[in-house]
């Protein structure tokens, strides 16, 4: 692995884990429930972030199809939009799951229409990794028929834009951070255009996704679990109370700061690893964030917690060995076409 490659999984990992802990103590602390809104004002943030430093020569702008970047914005938007639905209209548990299955869909999809094969190895550590993070996290699945389309919506909807983020940079042979500048205005307006009305609409946005990672791909990682305290209603009572004005800025202000790493981190590792790699790596930061909930916060934790996270953690080391003997053995890159749309 490089040391270029090396560094943005920490980057990622850390900006994550920090921004869901953040989130948590504005949404379930100070009682902030427009969840969408703030999302979009991170990805606008970013937007606004990365043109100070094309202005300051860090970042080279390049010229990306507009289309393109409409549909994969779009894609983006619509993917944390049905996220967000799926934890309104469905158990933590079931929104859980919804973000295990993720990964065997993205794999699906890379298998039909990219002709990118994953061996045995890798298959049996996906599968022993997901078994982990089930076990520690899923408590109750509680099934209707709304919320099971939600889901399924929120699934195809995030592989693909996950895959597409990975693709675009080669088809447009441009980087992430570039990639990132082009898209960010668009992804921040299409996610504006919804925010308001989503996090309205799901009972004042107090039970959309209250550990949400707050980023482009806020739900590919910790759910509103993270803590061990369920997908609480905190409703809009927190907000009324105006001395929590200043530190709710003041915290927002922090979680922006913080997104603009998570979004670059995102596009930065998608963009060198692949779409699963970034999946698995957002289970990583679940275990983090439920055992900092357990052994920092003093959240209740039992031997099911613990024997999950063992076993999730077992399965993301066997992974990454899987795909460095995989990586070994392969003569060249997958070859495969572009995801039709």
């Amino acid at each position: 692995m490089q040391i270029g490659t090396a560094g943005a999984l920490f980057l990622s990992v850390s900006s994550s884990v920090s921004i869901v802990i953040v989130n948590k103590y504005l949404i379930s602390t100070l009682g902030f429930p427009y969840v969408t809104c703030l999302t979009a004002t991170h990805m606008a943030v970013t937007a606004v972030a990365l043109r100070v430093a094309e202005k300051m020569g860090y970042v080279e702008a390049k010229a990306i199809e507009r289309k393109a970047l409409v549909r994969f914005s779009c894609l983006n938007g619509i993917s944390v939009a049905f996220l967000n639905l799926s934890l309104g209209f469905n158990s933590v548990g079931f929104y859980q799951m919804t973000k295990l299955a993720i990964i065997p869909c993205t794999v699906g999809i890379q298998q039909v229409y990219y002709f990118k094969q994953f061996s045995g190895e890798v298959k049996g550590s996906l599968f022993i990794l997901l078994a982990g993070v089930a076990i520690a996290t899923v408590t109750d699945l509680q099934l209707n028929f709304i919320g099971s389309v939600v889901s399924l919506l929120a699934i195809a909807t995030t592989c693909v834009s996950q895959i597409w983020t990975n693709t675009m940079q080669k088809e447009h042979e441009v980087h992430s951070t570039q990639l990132l500048f082009a898209a960010s205005p668009y992804m921040a307006a299409i996610l504006g255009l919804v925010a308001l009305p989503l996090d309205v609409g799901l009972s004042g946005g107090g039970a959309v996704g209250t550990g949400s990672e707050s980023s482009s791909f806020g739900g590919s990682s910790s759910g509103s679990s993270s803590f061990g305290g369920g997908s609480s209603n905190h409703g809009t009572s927190g907000t009324s109370d105006d001395s929590l004005f200043v530190p709710i800025v003041l915290v927002a202000a922090l979680t922006c700061f913080i997104a603009v790493l998570v979004n670059f981190s995102t596009f930065l590792v998608i963009g060198r690893c692949d779409a699963v790699t970034y999946q698995v790596l957002g289970h990583l930061k679940t275990v983090l964030v439920l055992g900092f909930g357990f052994f920092v916060l003093g959240n209740p934790v039992n031997g099911r917690n613990v024997f999950g996270i063992f076993i999730a953690l077992c399965g993301m080391v066997l992974y990454g060995v899987a795909e460095i003997r995989e990586k070994n053995r392969s003569a060249g890159d997958p070859k495969g076409g572009v995801l039709p749309t």
